[in-house]
């Protein structure tokens, strides 16, 4: 039986801060509890599964005595904050009749949304709805992850792929996973793509290195791990000067003096060449008479 563990819920605490970052006594829990998961339904229904697609990867909740601070991570904050900040706005004030209190949104751009594991889930998803490959879809996603600088991927897919009669599991993997080391930054993300044929589960684990440490581009890793020019050889100490190790003696040319050394003969002019001598021409032969005949 797996005893599988998230990667975000692990670290949660240690090397990762919470979501919702509030307090309540116990009997105003239960009730700002559900309100955080109404606001990260409204945000995802409203931005996501939707048009603008605004590409909205986590929403976070801070709450005060006086109101409510959300915060949209985003990867296209240009549709969410709209001309002259109009989207805001109307967000703003949707979430404030949906919350009953004063509400704070701060829209925060993903610098490298390649990186985002739920926004990969994502995307695949999506693709997955549209009868595209799942080989080739999960196969040209790590590949573009691995570009962007990560340093490993894993992909998996579960469902009826293709419209298969059983379901099955499909892993791609690139890199190095470590999913046990609390140091190691791995990002994960869900989504599930609901088909003509049923229901898919895409999970995406994304290994964006140490934390602090910014990602390398693949050209910028693959330049600093190439190895230098190996250097040459130095003979052994038992090695004469002059003279190769574990082969013999180097044999040199031998040396012809300048005045020992044939001199090519020049050949004469094409104007003193004697010409070839020019047969006469033949003298034709003149037939016989017909009354004449020879004599035996």
């Amino acid at each position: 039986m797996g005893q599988k563990v998230s990667p975000i819920g692990f670290r949660t605490g240690i090397r990762l801060d919470w979501k919702s970052r509030w307090f309540a006594p116990k009997s105003n829990f239960g009730e700002f509890l559900v309100e955080d998961f109404r606001i990260r339904k409204f945000i995802d229904d409203s931005l996501n599964r939707q048009p603008p697609y605004a590409a909205i990867s986590s929403v976070e909740v801070e709450r005060t005595r006086e109101e409510v601070k959300v915060m949209v991570k985003t990867a296209r904050p240009g549709l969410v904050i709209g001309p002259r900040g109009a989207e805001v706005e109307k967000l703003k004030e949707a979430l404030e009749s949906l919350t009953n209190r004063r509400v704070n949104v701060n829209v925060v751009e993903i610098g490298r949304p390649d990186l985002d594991a739920q926004l990969t889930a994502e995307a695949i998803a999506e693709q997955l709805k549209r009868r595209a490959s799942f080989r080739r879809t999960i196969k040209q996603r790590a590949e573009a992850i691995m570009q962007a600088g990560a340093k490993g991927v894993k992909i998996q897919v579960s469902g009826r792929l293709g419209g298969a009669e059983m379901s099955r599991t499909v892993k791609q993997i690139m890199g190095s996973i470590p999913l046990q080391t609390l140091d190691a930054d791995v990002d994960y993300g869900f989504a599930p793509s609901f088909t003509t044929y049923g229901a898919l589960g895409v999970k995406v684990w994304i290994h964006r290195g140490r934390y602090g440490e910014a990602p390398a581009p693949a050209e910028a890793r693959a330049a600093s791990s190439a190895r230098p020019p190996r250097a040459r050889r130095a003979p052994g100490r038992g090695a004469r000067p002059g003279r190769r190790v574990g082969r013999g003696p180097r044999r040199e040319a031998p040396t012809v003096s300048a005045e020992a050394k044939p001199r090519p003969e020049q050949a004469p002019p094409a104007a003193a060449r004697p010409r070839p001598e020019e047969a006469p021409p033949a003298e034709p032969q003149r037939p016989e008479p017909p009354g004449e005949a020879k004599e035996s």
